[in-house]
Order: C-alpha cells, then structure tokens, then sequence
C-alpha cells in the first residue's frame, strides 16, 4: 500500500562539521492491523527547544500517536481507501486498541459518524502529498486534495479516503495545551 520512504537526517562530525548522519528508509513502520493505516516516523523532538546534539534516531520507540510532552513528531500516513480502513478501524474498536501513550490519542468509540475519531492535545500540520481526503470535524467535512494543507488545533477529528487510492499525506505534531 505504502510508498518506501527515502529518509536523510544532517548532524555533526567529530570536528564540528556538517555531514549525513543517516540516509535510508526510517526503522520505525507501524501499522496497526492489516488495512489500517501505514504510519512511517520520520522524526521526534522531546523538547522545545529542540536539541540537535547526538547521533541518536529518537524514532526507536514503540509507536505513540501524540507527540512526546513539549515536543513535536513528523511522520508521513498513507490512508488506504475506507473501502478497506473502515472495517481495519471496526475491528481496532472491537479489539480495545490504543495508541499505547497513556494520553489523549486513543480512538473516539462514541462518534458515530466514522470509526476514525479521535484527538490529541497538538497542533498538527498536515499536507497531502498525493491522492486526495476528507478531513472530518464533528460539525463539517472538507475535501483535501494534494498539496492542500490543514492546520489541525486540538480538534476531535477523523480521516475519510473516499477514493479507490491510497492518501499519503505528511503530518508535523507539535504538543499543545488542551482546549
């Protein structure tokens, strides 16, 4: 479903100069259950400001969705058609899965209008980089199309692939106060 992701990270030699630390496909590919979403982590910052010392891939970690606590997470998710998603999604539901942060992220099982739901304490920009989406609010839908971009505030949101191809859109989160 998923396009392989050419990931490359700058850093700092011994002598303090610039240099390609790493140039590949990123380690850190989840998804969920088969037809769910494909969720490549490209990047993580733990704090703001960010630091930029070490050679370290912050994205070896289980997968979350929020971004860590003060600080931000990119990724790339590429959204199989709801042809497929839907019924991966009805039975993350049934199975009780969550995104294992122990914070707010976790599936909204009470809205019925998409099994998608959900919400987090971030802002997150996200830009389709192909194919096309809805992206959902509780009240109002918009159809995003590639390179479009949303602003996403702390809303209860959902992502509806009405098409028959995979939308791969980039996501920056960054954490934010609660509304």
């Amino acid at each position: 479903m998923g396009t392989t992701i050419r990931r490359v990270v700058t850093g700092h030699n011994e002598q303090g100069k610039s240099c390609f630390i790493m140039d590949g496909a990123p380690p850190h590919v989840y998804q969920r259950s088969l037809g769910s979403s494909l969720v490549t982590e490209l990047w993580d910052t733990s704090a703001t400001p960010a630091s930029n010392k070490g050679d370290a891939d912050p994205t070896l970690r289980d997968f979350r969705l929020p971004p860590p606590k003060n600080g931000s997470v990119f990724r790339i998710i590429s959204y199989p058609p709801d042809s497929v998603r839907l019924s991966a999604l009805q039975a993350e539901h049934a199975n009780h899965t969550d995104d294992g942060s122990g914070r707010a992220g976790a599936l909204d099982r009470s809205n019925a209008r998409h099994p998608g739901f959900h919400k987090t304490s971030s802002v997150d920009y996200a830009i389709v980089l192909s194919g096309e989406i809805y992206a959902l609010m509780e009240e109002g839908e918009v159809l995003l199309k590639q390179g479009d971009v949303l602003v996403q505030r702390g809303t209860n949101h959902a992502w509806s692939n009405r098409s028959e191809a995979p939308a791969v859109l980039a996501f920056v989160l960054i954490d934010a106060e609660p509304v």
